[in-house]
């Protein structure tokens, strides 16, 4: 990274409590409207909310003369990455939006979910389904493909700038993911959004009730100054779940 920010250590809890959907929102206020890693979504249903710093793994595409089995055991390789993989990160893998291959199966899903890793996020399938659904580790990601890594991609190095899904991540950088897939926090605007955010989804937890009760968009979302000021009335009310003055 071009530049350190410090960033305090509840940070990326409370911004585990934010919908990719808002951040992305909070983002593009900022002038950021690259930051949602295009092709992921959850492996599998039921899969929790996660966040992290990014942790970053880059792949080359393949080349037959080096791409080979015994490059799974040489020196700076995928599996010496995760033995130094920080607890409580996300694993973020420039797959290169490549198809034909996975870079994680479930031995090295097993791995990272021993280190600490707080999930995965790739650009690029899975292997090992049914066996990575047993090891419990969050996975987002474009689907699957049961050929290794080797059979489209070469493993080249970690912890350094990669473009993932069409964004660029740095090492730092917070992630989160759910439902709507996984979006990149600019670490040096992750305490100010973290910051912002909850407001922006308590506006909408208000427009959503007045939805209900059948008032119309224009002039609710976004708030004209009648929707403001009744805005304004039930936060004082105490944010009542049915509010209609």
């Amino acid at each position: 990274m071009s530049e350190t920010v410090s960033l305090a250590a509840d940070i990326v809890d409370q911004l585990a409590e934010i919908s990719t959907a808002t951040l992305t929102m909070q983002l593009i206020k900022r002038g950021i409207r690259r930051s949602w890693i295009a092709g992921t979504r959850p492996l599998f249903a039921g899969t929790p909310r996660v966040a992290g710093e990014a942790y970053t793994l880059r792949f080359l595409p393949m080349r037959e003369d080096i791409s080979t089995r015994e490059s799974y055991a040489r020196a700076g390789s995928l599996r010496e990455a995760i033995e130094a993989f920080p607890a409580g990160a996300v694993a973020v893998i420039d797959a290169r939006g490549e198809q034909g291959c996975a870079t994680l199966g479930d031995i090295l899903a097993a791995r990272l979910k021993a280190r600490g890793c707080a999930g995965v996020v790739s650009d690029g399938p899975m292997r090992d389904v049914a066996e990575l659904r047993d090891v419990g580790l969050p996975v987002f990601c474009s689907g699957v493909a049961a050929p290794p890594s080797i059979a489209g991609l070469h493993y080249i190095d970690c912890q350094l700038p990669v473009g993932c899904g069409g964004v660029a991540v740095f090492p730092g950088d917070v992630v989160v993911a759910d439902e709507d897939g996984a979006v990149v926090v600019p670490r040096a605007l992750a305490a100010e959004i973290a910051a912002d955010a909850p407001e922006q989804e308590r506006y909408e937890r208000f427009a959503q009730m007045r939805v209900a009760q059948g008032e119309p968009v224009l002039g609710l979302y976004p708030p004209g100054e009648a929707a403001q000021a009744a805005y304004a009335r039930w936060l004082a009310a105490g944010e009542p779940d049915d509010w209609r003055g």
